[in-house]
């Protein structure tokens, strides 16, 4: 049975100076490289989601700001048999798995274009789920389809702290521990459901403990220590396709920024109390690292920074130059058989 009073793996501190042997694949500089540019690369792509939604040419956007470590850890090892089951700040995530920012960017513009995949592997995903835990039980039946089906996928699925409070995530977990299913849930503890503090939402000392009744690990990581992220989460896929089943995955990070484009969180926390974790945020620490370790440089630095802009800028005027799909593709693809009063409403709708 999992110990309720589990502490916090960590490998690199907030300087990001090692705190523990890293593991193996930590000591490799192209590694550590790879993971860093994912990370830089997410927080470009948001930087300029949340300039388009402020200018009036993106819809409400839910920024990773300082959340960068957690999409970017758990996807560096997922394989192409296993599903991904996001929420709604897991980018960078999706772009590891082949999800363009093109289409990114055309989803959180209001075009469903942009659930539908290009690359082959993005497209066993599932696309950006905004419902707070309906990912947990999506998951669960993705696990159990992929034993009734003998392959050796795992369903990994993200959501915030607040979804821990939804009976769906108990429910999702209850099955995973019963069935034994080959789930990975990871639970993204920015410490704020919006503006509803963790501490307010449960009494549990950690949200890893509330595997406990399920029968099935939870684990605590530094969720600003991507490397961390990456070697908790490599530790339970490799239990799933081993066949004991689910683990319970808490990453500890800190919301940075607003929920989303639509909240000022300035009107339910003070600035003094976001600043001191501006200094724990994860892409700084892995630079702090790469620096001291592995002679990561200057001109490195600059050129991986104007790589991932030219990108992001590139894929935003792609998006813009898009034009918007027919009015009455938002009644299709829905059903087999539209039901007759949204083909009534379909037949009302001009194309031109």
């Amino acid at each position: 049975m999992p110990d309720p009073n589990v502490e916090m793996i960590r490998y690199l501190d907030a300087d990001g100076t090692p705190v523990q042997d890293l593991p193996d694949f930590a000591r490799q500089r192209d590694t550590l490289v790879d993971l860093y540019a994912a990370m830089v690369r997410t927080r470009a792509f948001d930087a300029k989601a949340v300039a388009l939604q402020r200018t009036g040419r993106l819809g409400t956007y839910g920024s990773s700001l300082g959340q960068e470590a957690i999409g970017i850890g758990v996807a560096s090892v997922m394989l192409a048999e296993d599903v991904f089951i996001p929420s709604f700040r897991e980018h960078g995530a999706q772009m590891m798995r082949g999800v363009s920012m093109e289409e990114l960017f055309l989803y959180w513009g209001g075009d469903e274009r942009g659930n539908d995949f290009a690359a082959p592997l993005a497209r066993r995903d599932f696309p950006v789920c905004v419902p707070v835990g309906s990912q947990f039980p999506q998951a669960a039946g993705v696990a159990l389809a992929l034993v009734q089906k003998g392959a050796r996928g795992v369903a990994v699925a993200v959501a915030g702290d607040g979804a821990t409070s939804k009976g769906d995530f108990y429910e999702a977990m209850n099955m995973v521990g019963v069935w034994q299913l080959p789930a990975v849930f990871v639970i993204n503890n920015n410490q704020w459901a919006i503006s509803l503090r963790r501490q307010d939402q449960t009494a549990a000392e950690t949200l890893a403990q509330k595997s406990v009744a399920a029968g099935i690990p939870g684990v605590v990581v530094d969720g600003n220590d991507v490397i961390a992220v990456r070697q908790v989460t490599a530790q339970a896929l490799s239990r799933a396709r081993a066949g004991p089943g689910g683990t319970l995955i808490e990453c500890v990070t800190y919301r940075l920024g607003d929920h989303t484009t639509s909240d000022d969180a300035s009107r339910y926390r003070e600035d003094e109390e976001v600043s001191p974790h501006w200094r724990q945020e994860p892409v700084l620490r892995l630079r702090n690292h790469l620096v001291a370790a592995h002679g990561w440089s200057k001109d490195e630095e600059e050129a991986l920074l104007r790589e991932s802009n030219d990108s992001v800028d590139k894929a935003a005027e792609v998006y813009l130059a898009t034009q918007p799909d027919r009015p009455r593709a938002m009644f299709e693809h829905m059903f087999a058989q539209m039901p007759t009063e949204l083909a009534q409403q379909a037949g009302d709708v001009a194309d031109d």
